[in-house]
């Protein structure tokens, strides 16, 4: 719980300062109200991947075009194209209190997204103890929108996932995801062992990794 009360500290806009007891009352009770409204969900496909010249990726048949991806794929013989969603209840639990109560409102939206990293993070996980056992070794996950890997590369990650079908998630023509509180990524696989954490580059401080957003 400590872990994710930072989290949404951090989500919150306080950086490296202590919340006062009161505002961490409300988080706590925020993040069991926005418990209660999800239903998470979560969908993954496991595609070839071949690496060419400019940067240029192909994982099935979609070609990408991104120094920062191609960086994290690095050694990676196949990716998990992977898609997540907390489900609409949140969505529709934040635009209840924020018609009352805005404030409240963005502390939700804050425990939300700490609650999705958490889920992802441990769908991850799952993920990586299966592959494991084909002797691969998962990435941290690359989310369309990170460096230059383009936001108009959710749409056909979302299409060869089928989201709409298996999670319930849907974009709108200017790329944003519904429910809101949603994520698609790509990850890795390669025979090469890295040290990185699931979450990514968000939680580390090596700056001179070369898998590095």
């Amino acid at each position: 719980m400590e872990k994710r009360m930072k989290e949404a500290i951090r989500y919150l806009g306080y950086g490296r300062n202590t919340a006062d007891e009161r505002t961490c009352t409300i988080i706590r009770n925020a993040f069991s109200e926005v418990e209660n409204a999800a239903g998470p969900k979560c969908i993954c496909r496991i595609f070839d991947v071949e690496q060419t010249a400019d940067n240029n990726i192909a994982i099935g048949n979609m070609i990408i075009d991104s120094r920062s991806l191609s960086r994290n794929l690095k050694g990676c013989t196949k990716a998990v194209l992977f898609g997540a969603t907390l489900g609409a209840g949140v969505d529709h639990l934040i635009r209840r209190t924020s018609l009352t109560d805005m404030s409240h409102a963005v502390i939700q939206q804050a425990c939300a997204a700490t609650l999705l990293e958490e889920y992802c993070d441990e769908q991850q996980l799952t993920i990586g103890r299966e592959i494991e056992e084909e002797g691969l070794y998962l990435r941290p996950r690359f989310s369309p929108g990170y460096g230059d890997f383009d936001i108009h590369y959710q749409e056909p990650i979302m299409r060869m996932l089928d989201c709409a079908k298996t999670i319930g998630l849907t974009m709108t023509d200017s790329y944003m995801m519904t429910p809101t509180k949603s994520v698609t990524a790509v990850i890795g696989a390669s025979r090469i062992k890295e040290r990185c954490p699931v979450a990514g580059c968000e939680a580390c401080n090596k700056a001179d990794c070369e898998y590095r957003r």
